[in-house]
């Protein structure tokens, strides 16, 4: 006993005795330690990505989806596409015209708009398969060989695909306040960049997202510091608002400044209106292209903005020199 109790430990014996006994020592092994950060890491991704889809389309007649009550047709790839007729009926009327709307706009009307068209939407669509809806379109409402196509804002950019793609069906198109892509080549850069820094930041970030990473269109302008705070379509926001931006402003398979003639006789002619005080298109640009393209009829109007087609008398000037070849006063 005595032997036992007179043993002495040494104080560094006891201090690493003290330490092991902590219970706040205990540590993970590293294998495991990575193993779990891994598996944030991936919930973390999984996360995002799911935040950054757009939902589904809303398809008429689908489960979900609204209901039908325009009239459609059926184009080539089994969508249906409605329209809206406005005018003198069609056994009677001389001139038809295709009428393709702005942003956040439908068939209601040519050029204010209510509610969203019940079209099927095609979330593979490009300018050239716009184009051919137009041109299907036409054919199967029996508008004959050629036709007339007014465009206004993002609607009237379509038109230029429409010269490129079915310029043998053109009689004569009209595009109002045509909207312009920033990053179409041919513009000097200095124009392009004054332009583009003229337009509220918000604004910027918007078409920048469109046009350099499309995937996060739909998160980025659903969030506060968007331009988009419009009501949801009927087909859904992302088919109703967002694609629309990135066909605009994406990478088009054109180049419109190098566009050429749909008239090579002129037969026809191709009418572009812009208002010199239009804070959303700008002149300087749409004013460039008209001068690259010299049988364009470039009409510029002073103290006019965007909304030219809703200013007083304008929808019959346009008219007029767009189907009767009058001169614009």
């Amino acid at each position: 006993m005595a032997g036992a109790t007179g043993r002495k430990i040494s104080a560094a014996a006891a201090r690493a005795h003290t330490r092991k006994s902590k219970p706040g020592s205990f540590r993970l092994p590293s294998e495991i330690f990575q193993k779990l950060l891994l598996v944030s890491f991936i919930r973390i991704v999984a996360w995002a990505y799911q935040a950054i889809q757009p939902p589904q389309p809303k398809i008429p007649r689908s489960p979900g989806g609204p209901p039908v009550t325009a009239p459609r047709i059926k184009l080539r790839d089994g969508r249906h596409l409605a329209y809206k007729e406005h005018g003198a009926p069609e056994d009677v009327t001389k001139f038809k015209i295709v009428y393709v709307h702005g942003y956040y706009s439908c068939r209601h009307d040519a050029v204010v708009t209510n509610t969203f068209s019940q079209s099927d939407p095609d979330p593979q669509r490009t300018t050239k398969s716009i184009a051919l809806d137009i041109e299907e379109l036409a054919d199967q409402l029996g508008f004959g060989s050629k036709f007339y196509i007014v465009g206004y804002s993002i609607g009237g950019q379509i038109l230029r695909s429409c010269i490129k793609y079915i310029p043998h069906r053109l009689a004569e198109e009209a595009l109002l306040a045509s909207a312009i892509n920033y990053w179409w080549p041919g513009f000097p850069s200095n124009m392009s960049t004054e332009a583009y820094n003229r337009m509220l930041q918000r604004d910027q970030w918007a078409l920048h997202v469109a046009h350099y990473t499309s995937w996060l269109t739909y998160w980025w302008n659903t969030q506060n510091c968007s331009l988009l705070s419009f009501e949801v379509g009927q087909q859904g926001e992302f088919e109703s608002l967002h694609l629309g931006l990135i066909i605009a402003f994406g990478t088009w398979e054109i180049n419109p400044v190098d566009l050429e003639s749909p008239f090579p006789n002129n037969e026809g002619t191709i009418h572009v209106w812009q208002g010199n005080d239009d804070t959303l298109v700008p002149v300087t640009m749409q004013r460039f292209i008209s001068q690259q393209l010299p049988w364009i009829q470039y009409h510029e109007l002073p103290k006019y903005g965007h909304g030219i087609p809703y200013a007083n008398g304008m929808s019959d000037v346009i008219t007029k020199v767009l189907l009767l070849r009058e001169t614009a006063k």
